[in-house]
């Protein structure tokens, strides 16, 4: 399926992976986009989504399996091209309201760049 042609009408997130809105993209590849958080929480605050749109983590199904995995190993990598690998990193998926999910679709934060307190908030 073309990640494209499966998108939820004003999703955000599939207007910045369509470039219907600028973002600092810092990777895109075998269906996983990342880049920079415009509201950054950390000096490394990275979102990390999949081409195709999926709500959140619910709705993800056993097809997607793949794809998460990419996703993990899309944010590993990142995190090493940032520079955060060996002094460490958080990946935060937030689902639902409760948790904070603003956007309804599928996201992964990368957070790195200082020492990340827990629990959070």
């Amino acid at each position: 399926m073309n990640p494209r042609e499966d998108r939820s009408p004003g999703c955000l997130f599939c207007r910045i992976r369509d470039g219907e809105i600028p973002a600092d993209i810092v990777y895109r590849r075998d269906g996983v986009l990342a880049f920079r958080d415009i509201d950054p929480r950390a000096p490394v605050h990275i979102l990390v989504i999949p081409e195709k749109h999926i709500s959140g983590l619910p709705e993800a199904e056993d097809s997607d399996r793949e794809l998460l995995g990419r996703i993990c190993r899309a944010a590993a990598l990142i995190a090493r091209r940032e520079s955060i690998e060996r002094s460490g990193y958080r990946l935060v998926v937030n689902s639902g309201p409760d948790a904070g999910q603003a956007v309804g679709h599928l996201h992964f934060h990368l957070l790195g760049g200082r020492g990340l307190g827990w629990p959070p908030g």
